[in-house]
């Protein structure tokens, strides 16, 4: 195209950046003016054949810091298009405040024959000292983006250093209000049976299956921009990251330092750390579903008392024969003169712990301090139960506020998306009141009672005597929560499982009706 006046024409281009969103809703924003500024400038050059293209190129609400931007990946495509002779901007950092893109911008524009001009630090590329000019400018930009984050930086390990949340990703159980974590009880109640949840199953994915037979999903939340994100069913990583959040007992973490937070804890700090110790075992020794190869029954429920350290399955071999022991976790580690006693043979703790359990049939008080143990346990699971009913009845109420919300809106597309996910979670509710209902029946019509916690005991001979080694290990760590092997002293006390005495009453019913 060529002028009036036989001079060349030359298309620019205005390209526009503001990094946040704060005032763009305004009549006349940055953007405007920066345009405005633009224009008036290659007004000023028309006698050189300057010409405004149509098209606006404007990022409102991106980083100068990466090339992620929708216009100016517009801008590029045109320029590549042969569309462009020139691109204006107000000042040098709206293009880019990282030197490593601005050069690869330079070399498409330098490639295209494409000139770069800054309204107000007046030079053009199209000259040796223009280039020179705008390096050294954008080399100060870059040092104050650097700046700009560093401050950032020693912002939040302030904000964190004094308990405060900083943003980020919302958690299940918390509300984020004024940039303050507030309790959401509804929430803060499938938080806390989550993790009891885990020390019941002691493995990650039974957990996962019963959480998502439940219908209970991961945190929803809605970004500034109305994006709803979240609520999906959990897996194993949103498992592990909620139970190992100190946020849920009310602390703040910075990197590696840990500091008392502003908000409210919702899982008492006992519950938390028995499921932190629970997940470090486990993720050593793999969980409590691991192949048991040498039929060890006390692996993973010995612990050397003295050490308050657990006690690891070991074997050596001499010719044919094998000699199996349970050794103290802190002898291993630190040396046999750091515990009174590091080893023990495997078989002799085993028959002991076994005989035990088989004493308890023959002992009228010892039987009667086991079914006021089951009737407890029993108590507790209905108390558990009212609790989850509770809460899913809130979810309920909770779900019929954001149908009414729904039906409000105008926006079809909302409406429909949004029944069907409100729809599908009040039918999980409702199929999980339903069992909820039949367990406490069952609770309720199953009362234990001292003739049959006697004859569940009197049984375990038996019983054993019909299970593989295995089986048997299987059986030990169903009835038995912890044992504790005191060397200096030469005790041992057993910890029976809350749900023990239930799991043998059922083991010895199925071998009855078996022999049947």
């Amino acid at each position: 195209m060529v002028s009036a006046f036989n001079t060349p024409a030359i298309r620019c281009a205005i390209y526009t950046r503001k990094s946040t969103e704060e005032g763009l809703e305004q009549e006349f924003n940055s953007l405007d003016a920066q345009r405005e500024s633009a224009e008036s400038y290659i007004t000023s050059m028309r006698h050189e054949g300057w010409q405004l293209v149509p098209k606006s190129y404007d990022d409102g609400g991106f980083t100068g810091g990466n090339m992620e931007r929708p216009a100016l990946h517009r801008l590029l495509e045109d320029i590549e298009a042969g569309k462009i002779d020139c691109v204006v901007v107000y000042k040098v950092d709206r293009l880019s405040r990282s030197l490593m893109d601005f050069a690869r911008m330079m070399n498409v524009f330098e490639k295209h024959s494409v000139s770069f001009v800054s309204v107000t630090q007046q030079f053009n590329t199209a000259s040796s000292m223009g280039r020179l000019v705008l390096n050294v400018l954008l080399s100060f930009a870059q040092f104050e983006r650097e700046m700009i984050s560093e401050r950032v930086r020693d912002k939040i390990a302030a904000s964190r250093r004094k308990g405060k949340y900083v943003g980020g990703q919302p958690i299940l159980g918390y509300n984020v209000e004024n940039t303050k974590l507030i309790v959401d009880a509804t929430e803060a109640d499938q938080v806390r049976q989550i993790f009891q949840l885990y020390l019941e199953h002691e493995a990650m994915l039974p957990v996962v299956t019963e959480l998502n037979r439940r219908g209970w999903l991961t945190k929803r939340w809605v970004t500034r921009k109305g994006v709803e994100r979240g609520a999906k069913p959990f897996t194993k990583n949103s498992l592990h990251n909620l139970l190992t959040n100190i946020v849920y007992i009310g602390k703040i973490r910075h990197k590696e330092n840990v500091y008392e937070g502003e908000h409210e804890g919702i899982v008492p700090e006992k519950l938390f750390e028995r499921t932190r110790k629970t997940l470090k075992r486990n993720s050593r020794s793999g969980g409590s579903a691991v192949r048991n190869k040498h039929g060890a029954l006390l692996r993973g429920i010995l612990r050397c008392e003295c050490c308050d350290a657990a006690m690891s399955h070991t074997y050596t071999s001499k010719g044919s024969r094998q000699y199996r022991y349970y050794v103290c976790g802190r002898a291993r580690q630190r040396g046999w003169d750091e515990c009174p006693s590091p080893s023990i043979p495997a078989g002799e703790i085993e028959h002991f712990v076994v005989e035990q359990i088989r004493e308890i049939g023959s002992d009228p008080e010892l039987i009667r301090e086991v079914t006021a143990k089951a009737c407890e346990q029993a108590s507790a699971e209905i108390l558990k139960l009212q609790q989850e009913r509770q809460t899913l009845l809130k979810q309920i109420r909770s779900d019929f506020e954001q149908i009414e919300s729904i039906a409000a809106s105008r926006d079809m597309s909302s409406r429909v998306s949004g029944f069907a996910d409100l729809n599908k979670r009040h039918e999980t509710a409702r199929r999980r009141l339903d069992e909820i209902e039949l367990e406490f029946e069952s609770l309720t019509a199953e009362q234990i009672d001292t003739a049959e916690v006697s004859a569940a005991l009197s049984n375990f001979h038996e019983l054993w005597a019909q299970l593989r080694p295995k089986e048997q290990a299987r059986l030990l760590a169903l009835l038995i929560e912890q044992v504790d092997h005191d060397g200096r002293h030469g005790n041992v006390s057993i910890t029976f499982h809350p749900t023990g005495i239930r799991t043998l009453m059922q083991e010895s019913v199925d071998l009855c009706e078996v022999a049947v």
